[in-house]
């Protein structure tokens, strides 16, 4: 499927685009729960860039068709302004997402596999991956797909060996697989919950969720109210050994 992005043709602007395509945003609460720490992780990794990250947010891809249109779970685009949309016209943007998340249930894992699968091609989305948090529809419960000649091959999985002193613990039969995006520059895992983990590929710090980093910007408000509470009193110690000072010099003058 070729998708082209901005039309040469003439669209008459009275087409109306929907803001919602009347399904449901999430099956759960479990499933918008991990949907929503997802795209909020990747907001803060990609926070002064001009990196968009959105989910469940309609994206038409044919102009002057509004029956063309899918919503992702998560999608990041590279070089547009990451401003809040109502809705995303790729042939306005010019600029259609690289990389996909479906957060995968009982109803649309079928769908995720195929039909979606089909459509994230033929839109030359650059990584797809598949993410099913009860890990009771997938087996391994998180997939990952590059695209290739206009097709989704398996990205191989990246778990490594790791080595308390002379020990080497090698990933074991089972183990969930791990996988690492040069393009989001993360490695993508499973933690023992089954919760989807993100780490910087660089440095291998982990992404806070949302309550992670509430707390952390409290700790550090805190940390800054103390800093700025000492910073006070050692201003007024200090004005008050120069009025000290002052006085002594003046007793001397005989002032």
């Amino acid at each position: 499927m070729a998708v082209q992005l901005k039309s040469t043709q003439f669209i008459p602007e009275t087409v109306y685009y929907p803001e919602t395509d009347g399904k449901p945003m999430a099956e759960s609460d479990l499933h918008r729960e991990r949907m929503f720490t997802l795209i909020h992780s990747l907001q803060r990794f990609f926070a002064g860039q001009q990196v968009y990250v959105s989910g469940n947010l309609l994206i038409y891809y044919e102009q002057g068709n509004p029956r063309k249109s899918v919503a992702p779970d998560c999608f990041v685009v590279w070089g547009v302004e990451p401003h809040f949309r109502r809705i995303y016209k790729l042939w306005e943007e010019e600029k259609g997402p690289r990389v996909v998340f479906e957060v995968s249930s009982k109803n649309t894992q079928r769908e995720d596999w195929g039909q979606k699968m089909r459509l994230y091609a033929g839109l030359g989305i650059e990584e797809y991956y598949i993410y099913d948090p009860t890990a009771e529809y997938l087996d391994p419960p998180l997939a990952a797909f590059r695209l290739v000649g206009g097709g989704y091959v398996p990205m191989e999985p990246v778990n490594e060996e790791v080595w308390l002193g002379d020990l080497a613990f090698v990933p074991g039969a089972g183990e969930p697989p791990e996988f690492a995006s040069s393009l989001l520059g993360v490695r993508i895992a499973l933690d023992e919950q089954n919760q989807l983990r993100l780490y910087h590929l660089l440095t291998g710090e982990r992404l806070l969720t949302d309550e992670e980093a509430r707390v952390q910007a409290e700790e550090q408000a805190a940390k800054a109210g103390i800093r700025a509470d000492q910073a006070e009193s050692r201003a007024d110690q200090a004005e008050a050994e120069n009025a000290r000072l002052r006085e002594e010099l003046a007793r001397l003058r005989g002032v």
